[in-house]
């Protein structure tokens, strides 16, 4: 089997233009591979897809009722937000709860997702709160007040709270803390590589939330905040708030950088996740769209929501189709 496949292609004129190549794993919560593109234990680094679980040592630990955390705070943890006002609310009110000020947070800063997007003008001025990882870190700022540990260094890979979190990560994967390849997000912070079929299995028992045996009293907040406040997950016009809104409460979305993408259904306690190689966010969200059509998960309502981000027609500036962009690959079955 070659490690990856075509997954999505696209034609001007009827003539192939840009090709992207990956992998595709569909697992459940015991970590049964049910459906693969490619090689669904393709070694990739999970970028934002794992900040559901760096979010956990903080809810194992209580942090949630310490800091009188609401569903919306839970929710910015996991984000990948676009620095809009609703989501530099939610950072601020964690980081006041946990006596901390912006200037503790150490994931750098960006040009805010909403200002990209064409969505509103640039602030007059920026700070770590517009990053897309602001909620993770302040997440992580709490837990080192919880817990009296050092907040300056509190991005290093042998700081207790990375440390945690290694464990933690492992936990959920069934895999040892030596097994996870270590590497540096774009936020600064410790990121870990591991098989495609070990971050689905992941999100599928993420999914179970309540009724997954070890982590159940975890996941269940986090599963309730991913669900009821998509738009803190992501933001507006984001493809994972599209997502969330198509699966009607079912679906788990969380995309991450260069080529990331993981979605779980609560209902089937199944999950896909999805790695395009060469980095691209829209054939990432063309090739999940496909996969999720093939699975049989959309009906007919779902398929036309997700009609953009299938993203078939390709249009010039003044909107004529000028080529089509399709998918490349047929799922492949895996009988037990």
């Amino acid at each position: 089997m070659s490690a990856l496949v075509p997954l999505i292609e696209s034609y001007r004129g009827g003539t192939l233009e840009c090709l992207h190549q990956g992998a595709v794993a569909v697992c459940d919560a015991r970590g049964e591979l049910l459906a693969c593109a490619g090689d669904p234990h393709w070694l990739s680094f999970t970028r934002s897809t794992l900040k559901p679980f760096q979010a956990l040592p903080l809810v194992e630990s209580g942090g949630i009722g310490r800091f009188g955390l609401s569903s919306g705070q839970v929710a910015i943890v996991c984000a990948s937000h676009s620095g809009e006002p609703m989501h530099l609310a939610q950072v601020d009110t964690l980081l006041a709860r946990a006596g901390l000020s912006p200037s503790a947070l150490q994931c750098g800063c960006h040009t805010p997702g909403f200002v990209e997007r064409g969505l509103g003008p640039m602030p007059a001025s920026l700070d770590a709160r517009y990053h897309n990882c602001s909620g993770k870190h302040a997440g992580f700022l709490a837990w080192c007040v919880q817990q009296g540990q050092p907040l300056g260094n509190y991005l290093a890979p042998g700081h207790p709270l990375q440390q945690a979190i290694r464990r933690t990560v492992a936990r959920v994967v069934e895999l040892s803390p030596d097994q996870l390849r270590l590497g540096t997000d774009g936020c600064s912070a410790p990121n870990y590589a591991m098989p495609l079929s070990r971050l689905a299995r992941a999100y599928a028992r993420l999914a179970l939330g309540a009724d997954d045996a070890e982590f159940g009293a975890a996941f269940a907040p986090m599963v309730e905040a991913m669900t009821r406040h998509p738009e803190l997950i992501s933001g507006t016009g984001q493809g994972d708030l599209a997502f969330a809104r198509a699966g009607r409460g079912d679906w788990i979305s969380k995309g991450g950088a260069d080529g990331v993408q993981v979605l779980a259904s609560r209902s089937r306690g199944q999950a896909i996740a999805v790695k395009v190689a060469d980095g691209s966010r829209l054939a990432t969200l063309a090739a999940t769209v496909a996969v999720l059509d093939q699975l049989g998960w959309l009906d007919l309502r779902q398929r036309e929501e997700l009609r953009p981000w299938r993203s078939e027609a390709i249009a010039n500036a003044r909107g004529t189709k000028v080529g089509e962009r399709l998918a490349a690959f047929q799922l492949r079955r895996v009988t037990a």
